[in-house]
């Protein structure tokens, strides 16, 4: 298991509310970004039309990307090993990169289920998944996906038999995970493209499961 992996702790009775959909945080960061941004301008070191750029770069990057590297996963052996030996070094073969970031690639089996939270934060697979759900954020999710993973994943409608093992794992400021799911029983027949349209983003979090066909 990853240094950051939590196991699951015991069983809780009273199951509670949904994660918060809509919790502001980092309001300190926000300012302290404004004011870097603002610093590197005026010293000549970025221009605004460079960080617009990066902006809408950022921001074009969408889930169909991770969908397309778990369809490939699940139909090529080869870059699956390579994916999870790797992830960081895999996904540049779909033109990604982490720069200074790791990727570490989780794999759900028949008898591990992963799930992923930045407890300190919302630190995300930005580079693979876009922008991180307003769930994923809140100090709710954050807290309870670690105490108690298994009523989270059952209000995401996610129902795991008892001999299933739940793992959380922590991201870091330099580490993020990717969980990939199990493909679903009956699509073996399918292409990248019909096993990719499988895939949402929150089974690449691990809270939810693939769609069947």
């Amino acid at each position: 298991m990853p240094e950051h992996a939590h196991h699951e702790d015991a069983e809780h009775a009273h199951p509670h509310a949904p994660p918060a959909k809509d919790e502001k945080i980092h309001s300190y960061y926000q300012v302290l970004g404004l004011a870097l941004k603002e610093l590197l301008i005026e010293k000549g070191i970025v221009t605004p039309k460079e960080i617009r750029e990066a902006i809408e770069f950022r921001d074009s990057i969408t889930l169909a990307l991770g969908a397309k590297i778990v369809a490939r996963a699940w139909t090529d052996p080869a870059y699956k090993q390579r994916l999870l030996r790797n992830g960081t070094e895999a996904i540049k073969e779909f033109g990604l990169d982490m720069g200074a970031l790791h990727l570490v690639v989780v794999e759900n089996t028949p008898a591990v289920h992963n799930m992923i939270v930045c407890t300190l934060c919302s630190c995300y697979p930005r580079a693979v998944l876009g922008l991180p759900p307003s769930w994923y954020k809140s100090r709710e999710y954050r807290a309870r996906a670690v105490r108690e993973p298994r009523v989270v994943l059952a209000e995401f409608g996610t129902q795991l038999p008892g001999n299933v093992e739940v793992r959380v794992h922590d991201s870091t400021a330099d580490m993020r995970y990717l969980v990939l799911p199990m493909q679903p029983a009956g699509t073996e027949k399918m292409n990248e493209d019909e096993l990719a349209s499988l895939v949402g983003r929150d089974s690449m979090i691990g809270v939810s499961l693939p769609r069947r066909p």
